[in-house]
């Protein structure tokens, strides 16, 4: 019991960080410059910006129906996190909105500025088993009734109208492009910060000489390989097929110890988002 509610301490600790630096970003950067950030809080800076309504409060008083609506349908921890973690958004965007300054800058530093630091806030509470509710679980929920549509596809739909919706409020269609470079910035950081330094390369490797590419791979290259039976469905041919995970920088080793020892060899190289185990990131939360 005590480790369950130390543990929810520390989310809520790292809720509120997260929620600061997305709100920090947005009264700095973002909404000074009618660039908007997507989601709920676009709607709620837009009208902040038309009707002078505190942007904190509208976002909250948006979420909550949406949050009945997750809880109803998907109900446990996740809904709960998510309502203090948008709470917590929504109270940092009025403290933010009465304490930081507001920096009328060049266009494309904002967007890109405020991208990354909405990035790394919104990183930060993804992290800790959250987000911030709003199209999220939107998207979800009509991902439940039309599977076609694809949840990262939903969002993506409903952005693009938020933004088009926030240009017309700001009368400025420039705004339009420079919401696109500051969501763009805002995702690469959340890739690097939730996955970056545990990304990498998955390699599969046919070969005649499996025991020499293996042997040079743990031994050169300090990976390890796994060696599965694989036959060809047009040859019939029984052939080994090798399964590796690499750093990006350690492709290129790979390649040279399979050319040495087999240049007719069939490679595919696919991106692996997280690599958890050894000699990658321990598999802990």
């Amino acid at each position: 019991m005590f480790k369950s509610l130390t543990a929810t301490a520390k989310d809520i600790i790292w809720y509120f960080i997260g929620s600061f630096i997305y709100s920090a970003a947005v009264t700095m950067f973002v909404s000074p410059n009618e660039i908007s950030p997507g989601g709920l809080t676009g709607i709620a800076t837009a009208l902040n910006y038309l009707f002078s309504l505190p942007a904190g409060i509208v976002l909250f008083i948006l979420n909550i129906p949406i949050l009945i609506l997750g809880f109803l349908k998907f109900g446990g921890v996740f809904i709960f996190k998510t309502a203090i973690a948008t709470a917590l958004v929504s109270f940092s965007l009025t403290i933010t909105d009465n304490l930081l300054p507001a920096f009328n800058i060049d266009k494309i530093l904002a967007a890109v500025f405020g991208g990354i630091l909405m990035g790394l806030g919104l990183s930060i509470v993804i992290r800790r088993g959250a987000t911030t509710g709003g199209i999220d679980i939107i998207a979800k929920l009509i991902n439940m009734k039309f599977r076609h549509f694809t949840v990262g596809r939903l969002i993506l739909i409903m952005d693009g109208i938020i933004i088009a919706v926030a240009a017309v409020a700001y009368k400025n269609v420039e705004s339009v492009l420079y919401s696109i470079i500051s969501m763009y910035a805002s995702s690469r950081v959340m890739d690097i910060v939730l996955y970056g330094a545990d990304k990498g390369r998955l390699i599969y490797i046919v070969t005649k000489f499996p025991n020499e590419v293996c042997r040079d791979i743990n031994t050169k290259m300090h990976r390890g390989v796994t060696v599965l039976k694989a036959t060809g469905g047009y040859t019939g041919e029984e052939r080994s097929l090798l399964l590796c995970t690499v750093r990006i920088h350690e492709v290129s080793g790979i390649y040279s110890i399979i050319d040495k020892h087999d240049p007719n060899a069939f490679i595919v190289v696919s991106e692996a988002g997280e690599i958890l185990g050894e000699g990658f990131k321990a598999n802990k939360q």
